[in-house]
């Protein structure tokens, strides 16, 4: 087997949300199999912060860029800013993601403001990322996008095991509209899969399972419960799912989603 197609040398990346829990680990694995990169995130100190810790990886082949992917005129100063540095996106990761201030807020009280402000993100956001940086794809006629699902935006949550869960001291639950906007990702990836793929550029997602990130120890334990493999994921277990969708390895993968979740889903 020629490993050398899993190479992204050569290879401009974008990683939306990329000061993230996920990003960051996405980013690490495409810089280490030869991407360049562009990290975009419209929180300035988380990326300054991984900047930081990626030098060390592979400095002078990655750029930092703010930008809110809400607003278009900033994601097409972004696009520029990025051909100046780097040249063209060959791969889009779709990987923002947004809470709201009331994000936790049961359904039959959940604010239309906040409803608007995640799908604005997780959804549209993502769809405008398409349209900023695919167009160019489908003009030079090659390209990858990989948007980040969730296992809730392809099966409902589990309410029971949020009894007694905790994230940071704050009670946790799964709100409607992060599995709507999730779904919602879902069906445009199918969409622009067909669209898109006469002009050679492939469209896919990975679902992630449950993260750990800090979750209090009742959460933890009832989450892992209903895994097979009988834990939560640990965060960096993503990346490599995005670095095959991104290279050549899956060269004839497109209209597909890439479950990494543990098992959870096929009970």
């Amino acid at each position: 087997m020629d490993d050398s197609r899993f190479r992204l040398d050569g290879r401009v990346c974008v990683v939306t949300g990329g000061a993230g829990i996920l990003g960051e680990p996405m980013c690490r694995a495409l810089l280490q199999h030869g991407a360049s990169l562009a990290i975009v995130d419209r929180d300035l100190a988380g990326l300054d912060a991984v900047a930081a810790r990626l030098r060390e990886v592979a400095a002078g082949r990655f750029v930092t860029v703010r930008a809110d992917i809400t607003d278009p005129d900033d994601l097409v100063r972004a696009r520029a800013e990025i051909r100046v540095s780097l040249g063209d996106a060959d791969v889009l990761v779709n990987n923002a993601s947004a809470k709201s201030p009331n994000f936790f807020e049961p359904f039959e009280t959940f604010p239309l403001a906040d409803w608007n402000e995640v799908l604005g993100v997780n959804l549209t956001g993502s769809m405008l990322c398409c349209q900023v940086f695919g167009a160019p794809m489908v003009e030079r006629r090659r390209g990858s996008i990989i948007n980040t699902l969730s296992i809730y935006g392809i099966v409902g949550p589990d309410q029971r095991i949020y009894e007694g869960a905790y994230y940071e001291g704050r009670a946790i639950n799964t709100p409607a509209v992060y599995s709507a906007s999730k779904a919602g990702l879902w069906g445009l990836t199918k969409y622009l899969a067909t669209y898109w793929g006469a002009a050679g550029v492939r469209v896919n997602a990975i679902t992630p399972g449950g993260v750990f990130s800090g979750q209090n120890d009742t959460f933890v334990q009832r989450y892992s419960y209903r895994v097979p493999l009988g834990r939560m994921a640990e965060r960096d277990e993503m990346a490599l799912a995005v670095v095959y969708l991104a290279s050549d390895a899956s060269s004839y993968v497109t209209g597909q989603n890439l479950v990494v979740d543990g098992g959870l889903t096929a009970w």
